[in-house]
C-alpha cells in the first residue's frame, strides 16, 4: 500500500522588507495551519526584488543589497511544522552565484507593464546553463511572448512551471494554441486558477504536471487548497496534484554543488 503523499503548496510569497502585505512566514503558518499543508515552496514578493511600478528601472547597488537579503531571508526557517523549499528570485544581474544547495528552484517575474528582463545578455545565457546544471525548475511568470521564447529557445531542458494555469502568461488557451503544456518540461500551479481550467489541463494533458498552489498572500491557502479537494478527482490524482508532483520534481534537483563554479557544497541542501 503506497503512503499519501504530504500535502505541499508550490506557490507562496514570504518576504523580509515589502509590508505592503500580511506575507510574513508567520503570517503562512498562521493560515497553514487551518489545513493540512505540510511544506511550502516560498519566493521572495516582487517589491523585494526590482521596482515594479518604474517600467525604466535601472538597478542599484541598493536594489541588489535588498535582493541579497529578501532570499537569504528564505534559506533562513526553520520550521517544525512546514517543509520549505525556498526558490531563488533571478532578476537582471543573474546572480546565480548566490545559489546554494538549499535552493530548490527559481522565481522568474514580470508583468506586461514592468521593468523587463535583460534576455540578451550574455549572462542570461550563462545563468540559464547553471539552472539547467543544477536541475533547478523554473516558476515562469511572463509576457505571453516571452513566455514561448523561454520555453522554445532560451530554457531548453529545464523545467518550466506556468503558473495559475496561465492565467497571467496569456492566458490557458493561448498557452494551449502555442502547443506549451503538451511539452514534457512544462509544468503548471493551480495558484488562482478556475476550477473549469483545472479540470480542463487534467483531461487534456493528465495530472502528472500539475502542482497545487496558493499564492499566498493574493490567494488563501486554505480556500486554493478546497478549490482543489472540490474537484473530486480520483484519489491518485488528488494525491498527485497536492503534493506527489512537487516531490517528484524535487527528486530530480541536484543539491550537490554549492556554487557556480561546480565546487562541492560542505553540508549539502539540508532538505
Amino acid at each position: 500500500m503506497q503512503t499519501q503523499p504530504p500535502v505541499i503548496d508550490a506557490h507562496a510569497h514570504c518576504g523580509i522588507i515589502d509590508r505592503s502585505w500580511p506575507q510574513s512566514f508567520a503570517d503562512y503558518a498562521r493560515q497553514a495551519a487551518a489545513t493540512d499543508i505540510a511544506g511550502v515552496a516560498l519566493f521572495s514578493p516582487v517589491q523585494e526584488i526590482y521596482d515594479r511600478y518604474d517600467a525604466h528601472f535601472a538597478d542599484t547597488a541598493d536594489w541588489q543589497r535588498r535582493r541579497r537579503e529578501s532570499n537569504a531571508h528564505l534559506l533562513s526557517f526553520n520550521s517544525d511544522e512546514l517543509t520549505v523549499y525556498p526558490y531563488f528570485f533571478i532578476w537582471n544581474d543573474f546572480a546565480v552565484e548566490q545559489l546554494s544547495t538549499a535552493h530548490c528552484g527559481i522565481k522568474w517575474h514580470r508583468h506586461a507593464d514592468e521593468p523587463m528582463y535583460a534576455y540578451g545578455d550574455p549572462r542570461c545565457r550563462k545563468a540559464l546553463a547553471e539552472i539547467w546544471r543544477r536541475r533547478l525548475p523554473v516558476v515562469l511568470e511572463e509576457e505571453f511572448g516571452n513566455t514561448v521564447r523561454f520555453i522554445r529557445e532560451l530554457a531548453q531542458g529545464i523545467t518550466v512551471i506556468i503558473p495559475h494555469l496561465g492565467m497571467l502568461n496569456g492566458g490557458f488557451r493561448a498557452i494551449a494554441g502555442a502547443g506549451l503544456w503538451e511539452l514534457e518540461n512544462v509544468w503548471a500551479d493551480t495558484a488562482l486558477a478556475g476550477p473549469g481550467e483545472i479540470s480542463s489541463y487534467i483531461q487534456s494533458y493528465g495530472h502528472r504536471r500539475l502542482m497545487f498552489g496558493s499564492d499566498f498572500p493574493f490567494g488563501d491557502p486554505f480556500q486554493e487548497l478546497e478549490n482543489v479537494r472540490r474537484l473530486q478527482l480520483a484519489p491518485a490524482v488528488e494525491n498527485a496534484v497536492l503534493g506527489g508532483n512537487f516531490i517528484r520534481l524535487q527528486a530530480g534537483v541536484d543539491h550537490g554543488t554549492d556554487r557556480a563554479d561546480g565546487k562541492r557544497g560542505i553540508e549539502g541542501s539540508g532538505q
